[in-house]
């Protein structure tokens, strides 16, 4: 095989009598150079194949031009649109996008930090794994003076400092469960994911607060927690089965099991929302097509992963510290009939 010479900016300038400053600055669309001659020289590049070196570009400004995502799975509705909206984001403005997922390990998630880091990436994005403890895997960014933005899946380290991109779990926890409560329920359960991970604890919190407001008192019984996911619901049934007093309401901190215990229970000839009602949460498509539709907490994937990126890309163009800061967005509950349940 015959290895053709590379094209240069001096072949270019060459071929058409120019300056070879002058092709560089045209190459790059600068405003100093006539837009006739600008158009000449981009032609005549195409024309004679030739490819612009980024790779020793970016190794000039010390920079990859790569951004890295980290999800804890992207066979979640809700992840997928947030990392959809990411790349699109970054693109836009000219990065490249390297996207791991951690499959809701610690472990994993160290390893993919090590890869982005490895990898030379300008700055990165993090939803956290669901048995994730501290921020310590993540020093090493923050020595090196790289930008972390963290969306979704957050954690407060007094060690490590990120910003972050959130809703009010606590809120939208709250209102899911006031909403059962306004429809007659009085024995509300939740099912909820592992605790340290800040989405699952803070919708509990706000599921026993509505609790509280309404002089209704906590029943340990009605607590379920669980790897949330298809199986949530059979698993859940196990337990309501077992009850003197099952629920009259459930709040699922998630879709994808709220589905899940919405079949498990039709499948038992329990009516929905006639014997128990049913709320979840992200407002993902299998919310909508369920029936009974799905009540649910919506707030928008595609407006956090462009929140999350247009915020570490601005941090990216700073040259002095930017604050430390929390970024909060909206949500609102979404009711459709799995919900509509009065008891007088």
């Amino acid at each position: 095989m015959i290895n053709k010479k590379e094209v240069t900016i001096y072949d270019i300038a060459k071929a058409l009598n120019l300056s070879a400053s002058t092709v560089s600055r045209g190459l790059r669309n600068h405003s100093t150079i006539r837009k006739e001659t600008t158009r000449r020289i981009n032609e005549t590049a195409r024309n004679m194949g030739y490819q612009q070196n980024t790779f020793a570009k970016n190794l000039r400004k010390n920079r990859s031009n790569t951004l890295g995502v980290i999800l804890p799975r992207l066979d979640s509705g809700f992840q997928s649109s947030v990392v959809a909206s990411i790349e699109e984001k970054v693109n836009q403005k000219g990065y490249n996008l390297i996207i791991g997922q951690s499959f809701e390990s610690v472990e994993k998630e160290m390893v993919n930090i090590c890869t982005m880091y490895n990898n030379r990436v300008d700055g990165l994005l993090i939803s956290l794994a669901r048995d994730t403890r501290d921020l310590n895997h993540l020093a090493v960014f923050l020595e090196k003076g790289i930008p972390v933005v963290l969306f979704d899946r957050v954690m407060e380290d007094a060690q490590c400092k990120f910003t972050s991109v959130v809703i009010d779990n606590k809120k939208a926890g709250f209102d899911a469960t006031a909403h059962l409560i306004e429809q007659g329920c009085r024995k509300v359960m939740y099912i909820g994911d592992n605790l340290f991970c800040n989405v699952y604890r803070e919708r509990f919190e706000g599921y026993r607060n509505a609790l509280a407001d309404n002089g209704i008192p906590v029943d340990e019984e009605l607590t379920f927690i669980d790897v949330l996911n298809e199986e949530t619901g059979e698993h859940a049934m196990e337990k309501i089965l077992k009850m003197k007093r099952p629920p009259d309401g459930i709040f699922a901190a998630n879709d994808t099991s709220a589905v899940s215990v919405i079949c498990a229970l039709k499948k038992r000839g329990i009516k929905v929302p006639g014997d128990i009602a049913v709320v979840g949460f992200n407002d993902v498509h299998l919310s909508r097509v369920i029936e009974p539709g799905l009540t649910t907490i919506h707030y928008r994937g595609r407006e956090m992963g462009e929140i999350a990126a247009a915020t570490l890309i601005e941090m990216l163009g700073q040259d002095t510290p930017v604050l430390i800061k929390s970024i909060v967005l909206d949500h609102h509950l979404v009711v459709r009939a799995s919900s509509m349940h009065s008891k007088s």
